[in-house]
């Protein structure tokens, strides 16, 4: 377990905060005055969901996390659970609560594969592509009238998720999303 200072406390690494994992969402390295340096963080709770803001200062060290990565399968979802099988072993299934997979899995197709992020030997969070390719299922028709800054429509994704689209989208279509933005990208050409 590498200790890490102050200032390498940087986004997207995953520390030790009071025995439980959490993710930097940002941090801001900034000196007031004739002080020491700060950096001041915005945390996740990997297990807990929890957002805090902690500041750091120069003297403090915070160990990194000992993340193993583990490649899963969806299955399904079912009474508030969504499941996975071991890639490769469809026998290993293992179940989450939704409220640990949270809102993420909307962008995911059944048999598509997610990465598990494994610390101490408990799964404590799933990390899915940044760009998923998914059908278009139901598009409500163009309708022409004020365009000038571009049209746009809701439309509902083969997983049952929706996303604002141009108005030339439509039912068939299969579309890019980014995953982080839960935005529109690009119409994928048919092959």
């Amino acid at each position: 377990m590498a200790l890490l200072s102050y200032n390498e406390i940087t986004p997207k690494k995953i520390i030790v905060y009071n025995n439980e994992p959490y993710l930097v969402l940002s941090s801001w390295v900034f000196r007031k005055q004739q002080r020491k340096p700060v950096n001041q963080t915005k945390i996740r709770g990997l297990k807990s969901g929890k957002v805090l803001e902690i500041s750091f200062h120069q003297s403090e060290t915070v160990p990194e996390a000992d993340i193993e990565k583990k490649e899963l399968t969806y299955i399904y979802r079912s009474k508030n659970e969504v499941w996975f099988h071991e890639a490769g072993n469809p026998g290993a299934r293992v179940s989450f609560p939704e409220a640990v997979v949270g809102d993420k899995m909307r962008f995911v197709k059944e048999k598509s594969d997610v990465t598990a992020l494994v610390w101490n030997g408990e799964v404590i969070d799933i990390d899915i592509p940044i760009k998923v390719e998914l059908a278009v299922t139901e598009a409500p028709p163009a309708v022409k009238g004020n365009t000038a800054q571009g049209g746009s429509k809701q439309v509902v994704l083969e997983t049952g998720a929706t996303v604002s689209t141009p108005l030339f989208i439509n039912t068939g279509d299969v579309v890019r999303i980014n995953t982080e933005t839960e935005e529109y990208v690009e119409r994928v050409e048919k092959a």
